[in-house]
């Protein structure tokens, strides 16, 4: 039995083009302008700064306690807040339920 014709082979598809690799922090891109270099008030993120940004107290203590374990991050990577954030968001939770069961 004959193979069936099948048409033209197409053209190999071209493989794209490399990306460059991002200029380090702080350094112009090449052939880019000091314009295209970070601000001079740029923080990496290894070296956090404070924020100074205080909670306003709400009036329950509960939820103000819970708030202020946020000011313990002031100054710290941010890598370091998700258990300090996910033990804030667990006191929150459990201040609603202690209200919906009064």
């Amino acid at each position: 039995m004959p193979e069936p014709d099948t048409g033209p082979v197409p053209a190999p598809v071209p493989a794209p083009a490399p990306v460059p690799a991002p200029a380090p922090v702080g350094v112009p891109p090449a052939g880019g302008t000091v314009a295209d270099a970070p601000p001079a008030d740029f923080v990496p993120v290894d070296e956090a700064a404070p924020l100074g940004v205080e909670p306003t107290p709400t009036g329950h203590p509960a939820v103000d306690a819970a708030l202020a374990r946020l000011e313990a991050l002031d100054g710290v990577p941010a890598d370091a807040h998700v258990p300090v954030y996910e033990d804030v968001h667990q006191r929150l939770v459990d201040t609603l339920a202690a209200l919906d069961r009064d």
